[in-house]
């Protein structure tokens, strides 16, 4: 079969799961089809519009009760709930935080509004994010245990923590990369900004490490338009998280009394409001974009010069976009399959420029990162949205 053959064979089976009919086919859109405008149309009829408001509370509670932690801090977006995350487990100026190169520029960037240095590690095929032995390995090789610290042999600097992201909603394997970080003294921060709804051993993401980030933008499973959360199960950890992301004010009927440097990080009302609508319909979006994932891997099981990713063993993932992965022989013929789809109105994407690769942080350390660069060079997202897969549940 000639790659040509195969790439329009991937068209027409995108066009059939889609129901393609010469309507632009987004990577992943909202889903507005709850009490939205019921309770958005509260928030402006009675004024309450910003920072202040009962649907922000609801929504920290909301989020709570479903991943199952203690305590979430709802806040603007997810680079901040990330940056709060990383000074909430100590991360100061010249640490080093281990981070996948395969990855959103948030995850670094947050690490840089630290005053930290990314430190670029590899993923792994299973499950797209951190590979736990891989990282164990190099970890034996550069660093060096003082006391209850990790150092950087090569740099001298202290290696503070490790923040796992797991990728397109696919969870990493938490329960090695725990051990991992016990046996170097890092600390855990999950970035779980694509993983709302995603399990790994029946426990939500979020719940590994000491914090965790979630992100709500208009693409993610559920949307507030912009925002985030932080997530932790440490109840004094999580009520300083809210203190120093209202701008550290000290509570008072009127006076602005404020007891240290703040972030006006806060997610206003209106926002959480469209936030609690989208999250009493999360069930559904999952059990629909499953569905949707269950009908993409049959499609596709046909085609040998592709493979559709599914979940890793041992997790339950939210499948927030579809991973196509090309054959070896397929990744050349990348570019001209992401031109074919996207002018017949099929959105596509590849994944991440690799962030090593990027001018501001081409000189920060970095592991091997083979497995990395052939995904970055095989993977292609594909139409992702909730109310594809509805067609496909099953009753």
């Amino acid at each position: 079969m000639s790659q040509l053959t195969s790439l329009e064979q991937i068209v027409a089976k995108l066009k059939e799961v889609t129901h393609f009919a010469d309507k632009f086919i987004p990577l992943h859109e909202p889903c507005f089809q709850g009490n939205e405008w019921k309770y958005v149309k509260e928030c402006i009829d009675t004024g309450w519009v910003s920072s202040v408001g009962k649907y922000v509370d609801q929504f920290e509670e909301k989020l709570q009760e479903y991943t199952g932690v203690k305590r979430a801090v709802a806040v603007m977006n997810g680079t901040a709930a990330l940056h709060i995350c990383l000074k909430l487990v100590g991360v100061e100026p010249e640490d080093e935080v281990l981070m996948p190169t395969l990855t959103f520029i948030a995850t670094a960037n947050a690490i840089a509004y630290c005053g930290a240095t990314p430190h670029f590690i590899d993923s792994s095929f299973t499950t797209l994010g951190v590979d736990p032995k891989k990282l164990n390995d190099y970890l034996l090789e550069i660093a060096e245990v003082k006391g209850k610290e990790c150092f950087n042999k090569k740099t001298g600097k202290r290696i503070k923590a490790v923040v796992p992201m797991h990728t397109f909603g696919h969870p990493v394997e938490l329960d090695e990369l725990v051990d991992v970080c016990e046996r170097f003294y890092l600390e855990l921060v999950e970035d779980a900004a694509e993983s709302l709804g995603s399990y790994y051993k029946g426990v939500h993401t979020g719940n590994w490490g000491r914090v965790s980030a979630l992100s709500f933008n208009g693409n993610k499973v559920i949307t507030t338009g912009g925002g985030g959360a932080i997530l932790t199960n440490d109840e004094a950890l999580g009520k300083y998280a809210k203190h120093i992301t209202t701008t550290a004010k000290m509570p008072h009927k009127w006076a602005f009394e404020h007891d240290q440097i703040g972030y006006n990080y806060r997610l206003p009302n209106i926002n959480a409001a469209l936030g609690c609508a989208q999250l009493e319909q999360l069930p559904t979006f999952i059990e629909r974009k499953r569905a949707l994932a269950q009908k993409y891997a049959q499609v596709f099981a046909s085609i040998p010069e592709i493979t559709f990713f599914n979940e890793p063993q041992l997790a339950t993932s939210n499948y927030w976009l579809h991973v196509l992965l090309l054959s070896p022989e397929l990744e050349k013929s990348r570019d001209q399959l992401l031109e074919m789809t996207n002018e017949q109105g099929l959105m596509t994407r590849p994944a991440w420029k690799l962030l090593h690769e990027l001018p501001m942080y081409k000189d920060a350390p970095k592991m091997d990162i083979a497995v990395a660069k052939q995904l970055e060079e095989r993977i292609i997202n594909i139409p992702s949205s909730s109310n594809l897969g509805a067609s496909y549940v099953t009753t």
